[in-house]
């Protein structure tokens, strides 16, 4: 079972869900954010595969989705995890397993705390987002404050990960994140389980984390904005 709600919709998607699970199924959370696999699982009572989804689509139009780049899947260690590998390869998509699909899925929600409110907040693609002056240091302050909230928690986040998060621009010039999508189309964002869940966790450890707290504050003002 692949569940691919947005972060928002997690309980009540898993609430919906749970009493129609097959006996063994494989549970497959794909979704932003780190701690969703956390709370599915609370919810089914059953074991979820935390799963990062490295994908740069949008939807163009009803029934269009246009493909920016990569389509890969990082699963996390489970005993159905090496027989799911097969049956997306048999699908044609890429998949891997890895032992710290936790540090993955931080990889992950760093680039989109860099990177999502940015893109939401001028309705930008991320090539002329980062062109624009004092943005891609910006970019670093909120990467900085990622890996403080990180390495408190005891994550293991990859090398280099900054450069990776100011690299993905030149990689991906024409995308826009996710939540400026959402926001163009007046949806409810994932910003409280981005920069806001940074924010959070934190605030629960005693970390100052003013760059990603002023974006989450501006985005949920466009939210706002949007349903007036």
């Amino acid at each position: 079972m692949l569940f691919c709600v947005k972060s928002g919709d997690t309980a009540t998607a898993g609430a919906a869900i749970a009493p129609h699970l097959a006996l063994g199924a494989a549970i497959l959370s794909l979704q932003n954010g780190v701690d969703n696999a956390e709370r599915l699982q609370e919810i089914v009572g059953r074991p979820v595969i935390a799963t990062a989804v490295y994908v740069a689509a949008e939807m163009a139009q009803p029934g269009h989705v246009r493909h920016h780049g990569r389509g890969e899947l990082v699963l996390g260690a489970n005993p159905a995890s090496q027989a799911l590998v097969g049956i997306f390869g048999e699908a044609g998509i890429a998949a891997e397993i890895s032992d710290n699909v936790v540090g993955t899925l931080w990889n992950k929600l760093i680039v989109n705390c860099a990177y999502n409110a940015f893109s939401a907040i001028p309705q930008l693609p991320y090539g002329r987002m980062v062109a624009v002056e004092g943005v891609e240091a910006c970019m670093k302050d909120i990467v900085a404050e990622c890996l403080a909230v990180a390495q408190a928690c005891g994550v293991r986040v990859d090398d280099g990960i900054l450069d990776k998060v100011i690299a993905l621009a030149s990689a991906m010039p024409e995308q826009s994140s996710s939540t400026a999508q959402d926001l163009a189309r007046g949806k409810r964002t994932e910003i409280d389980h981005l920069n806001g869940y940074v924010v959070r966790t934190g605030a629960g450890l005693g970390i100052a984390t003013p760059a990603n707290r002023l974006l989450t504050a501006v985005v949920k003002l466009m939210e706002e904005s949007a349903r007036r």
